[in-house]
């Protein structure tokens, strides 16, 4: 224990000495380095051998002193001794200082060692706590790391990513007894091809024929179907077992109101509809006039028992020789309701 008052520690600093001149701020260095000291109360300041009062005859305002009145080249200022804080106990030991101690945010990039910062200490919830969209812009970026330089991190643009062939554009799945399937506005000079996958379509009534309209603008906005004479088409049906096949077709000079893509298809427990792939080849902006637009049928379906009740192989060309823009398609039975189906469009990029 001390007898007497306990000795004041910290670190107190006599700063380098000041040439004056007139003006009221003066720079406060130690070694040519910025001091800071905590306020004007922790400086002892003496001004031509008298000692100044803190906040009246001088105050501090970051790493400088500023005088309450000008002083001149003959003024010497004699000593600015900063006091520390009178609990200072120097340098921390090692591992000493805990969290609770620094002040909150104090931490910034420049006290951050370059390349030190490991997964381990990342947030998952810097990602599943934002929103999610789900559309992506072009201009979308993502964090890469650029293997041709070093694995600096960069960013790329959704626009520059590799894309696959296909591009979903309209999807319908139901078991609801529906009049017909319809996807508008799904054809566009975007792309010059299109596939269709019928996972299967189903009609309520055995014995149906699978149809098909072109859909167009109305001109008012909205969407219609391409009614006019100008579809042309041959179904052919390989069947099984059989010597010879049937088709169902209609020229030009017999051309109808809608295309026909199958002949009649059986609808009874345990049938799977009609499974096929659809071709739709639309003009393109490349074109320097406006052509039909063509459709190909390739798939499969057990004929009604008028046609043997038979597994066939379909294959089927159409087109509209119209040249208006379609822009979409409808399918739907011969006569009855769509049972239940399963199809989606896509545009084809390559």
């Amino acid at each position: 224990m001390y007898v007497g008052a306990i000795p004041t520690t910290g670190d107190f600093k006599l700063l380098d000495s000041i040439t004056t001149s007139s003006a009221t701020t003066f720079n406060l260095r130690q070694g040519g380095v910025a001091v800071f000291p905590q306020s004007a109360n922790h400086c002892i300041v003496q001004l031509n051998g008298v000692n100044q009062v803190p906040t009246s005859s001088f105050n501090i305002v970051n790493d400088t002193i500023v005088f309450s009145e000008a002083l001149t080249s003959s003024d010497v200022i004699n000593q600015i001794l900063v006091l520390g804080n009178v609990n200072d106990i120097g340098v921390p030991s090692d591992d000493t200082v805990s969290s609770s101690k620094i002040q909150t945010d104090a931490i910034n990039a420049t006290k951050i060692a370059d390349d030190s910062i490991s997964d381990e200490h990342l947030d998952i919830t810097a990602i599943t706590g934002q929103t999610a969209i789900t559309s992506l812009a072009d201009t979308d970026k993502f964090l890469v790391s650029d293997a041709s330089d070093s694995g600096n991190l960069k960013y790329v643009e959704k626009q520059y990513l590799p894309s696959g062939a296909l591009v979903s554009l309209g999807s319908s799945d139901s078991t609801t007894n529906t009049p017909n399937v319809v996807f508008d506005n799904v054809f566009s000079d975007t792309y010059s091809r299109y596939i269709i996958y019928i996972d299967t379509i189903m009609p309520v009534n055995d014995g149906e024929h699978l149809y098909f309209k072109f859909r167009k603008s109305d001109g008012s906005g909205g969407y219609e179907d391409e009614t006019r004479t100008g579809y042309v088409y041959h179904v052919r049906h390989i069947r099984n077992n059989s010597t010879s096949d049937y088709n169902l077709g209609a020229n030009s000079g017999g051309a109808t109101t809608h295309g026909t893509l199958t002949g009649s298809v059986k609808n009874s427990t345990g049938e799977h509809g009609v499974k096929a792939v659809i071709n739709v080849y639309r003009p393109s902006t490349r074109q320097s006039q406006a052509t039909m637009t063509y459709l190909t049928c390739d798939g499969t379906y057990r004929s009604h028992a008028n046609d043997d009740s038979m597994s066939v192989i379909l294959s089927t060309a159409a087109n509209n020789y119209h040249t208006d823009a379609m822009l979409g398609i409808k399918f739907y039975f011969s006569g009855g309701n769509v049972d239940d189906h399963k199809i989606t469009v896509y545009g084809v990029t390559t």
